[in-house]
């Protein structure tokens, strides 16, 4: 088994991006931590920061104020050692919290760039925590078109676009078959940041990231939305189907005043796993197609 020191810069990069693809989140330290004592540590030091000030200043835990007292500070046992200093960590936000701060955010936007950079500085949703990148739309918002995917992949989270990697490909081609091009219309994704080892977003993170994405539609203002995938139907459309029973068929999305016609079709990945289904795929892109006309 090779150590990490005998490895190169170039594979030492590729081993940790490996990692990160296969949603590995905690590495293992050269030397153990006590997590429980530097659990204590963060714990009283938020309970200090939330303390009256004047219970502050004369707290028996502050050792200058002993002192010049009289009183000594505190000792410590033989042979201990000091808890671990606090670390700074991400901040965890209460959902509705969040939910609200995202509305702020996203209806402060004023255009797809002013909601680019909101996203960016956005740090409510935990998803953002663990992603590498966050990834927004690309291609050409006034085109009338929109594609909608449900959340970044790894070869998304890593080249900071949404539909990179094989799947982008596939849609690519997909795309060409009925005259159009991933440049020619708007693409992009429900969630904005990876979650990790790409799982399902919880019900919180999806409340949280709605706001944003309905911000992008009602600031590209398509004319048509082609759904790829169980959780963009589901999302715009409703229900409980899959993408078997939902496929194929216009429907109607309404929400913030606004009225777009939208049809769902199997995602690029779910069709490199089952390439039984690009058959059907095709039936979809056609329809989807005549009712651009």
């Amino acid at each position: 088994m090779n150590a990490a020191s005998d490895l190169n810069p170039a594979e030492l990069a590729a081993l940790l991006h490996f990692f990160a693809d296969a949603g590995v989140e905690w590495l293992v330290d050269d030397e153990p931590v006590d997590r429980i004592a530097q659990f204590e540590a963060q714990k009283a030091a938020r309970a200090q920061a939330k303390a009256p000030a004047s219970a502050r200043e004369h707290s028996p835990q502050d050792g200058v104020s002993s002192a010049s007292n009289g009183g000594s500070a505190p000792s410590r046992r033989p042979g201990a050692t000091a808890p671990p200093p606090a670390t700074t960590a991400p901040v965890s936000v209460p959902a509705g919290q969040a939910v609200e701060a995202a509305r702020l955010a996203a209806g402060a936007a004023g255009s797809l760039a002013e909601l680019k950079a909101a996203i960016e500085t956005f740090h409510g949703c935990n998803l953002k925590n663990s992603a590498r990148s966050t990834v927004f739309a690309s291609g050409d918002p006034s085109s009338g078109i929109a594609i909608i995917g449900p959340m970044p992949n790894a070869d998304d989270d890593r080249d900071g676009a949404p539909f990179s990697g094989r799947a982008g490909d596939l849609l690519e081609r997909m795309l060409a078959a009925i005259g159009l091009s991933r440049d020619g219309v708007l693409m992009t994704n429900i969630i904005p940041w990876r979650p990790p080892g790409n799982r399902m977003p919880s019900a919180a993170e999806m409340d949280i990231c709605q706001p944003f994405i309905e911000r992008q539609i009602v600031l590209a203002r398509p004319k048509a939305l082609l759904l790829l995938g169980n959780f963009p139907a589901r999302f715009f459309i409703g229900g409980n189907g899959t993408i078997h029973t939902m496929r194929g068929k216009w429907q109607t999305v309404s929400f913030a005043g606004m009225e777009i016609p939208a049809l769902a079709t199997f995602h690029p990945q779910e069709l490199l796993a089952a390439p039984a289904n690009k058959a059907l795929t095709w039936q979809d892109l056609l329809a989807f197609r005549h009712g651009l006309q």
